[in-house]
């Protein structure tokens, strides 16, 4: 009975870790930027257009240079993406 609480403990703790990471800007398709508060098919494209043609993000903040989004979205977004170089 203990091994199956500590499975399931483990399992949902896993679940969790992965639901907070965030989006990685880096990384995702334009299918998971969709699931970011604020954008949608368009920006999402965008944002992957703009990585295809400039190479990688290397701070939050240069996300700004996408055309479409603005300080206020980044600001929306906050703690939902995440960088990897």
């Amino acid at each position: 009975m203990v091994k199956i609480l500590l499975a399931a403990l483990c399992g949902c703790l896993c679940w969790a870790a992965v639901a907070f990471a965030g989006v990685d800007i880096n990384r995702a398709t334009a299918r998971e930027l969709t699931s970011l508060h604020g954008i949608g098919p368009v920006k999402a494209e965008a944002i992957v257009e703009y990585r295809q043609k400039n190479g990688r993000f290397n701070s939050k903040k240069d996300l700004l240079k996408v055309k479409g989004i603005g300080p206020k979205l980044m600001e929306k977004l906050g703690s939902e993406i995440t960088i990897t170089q």
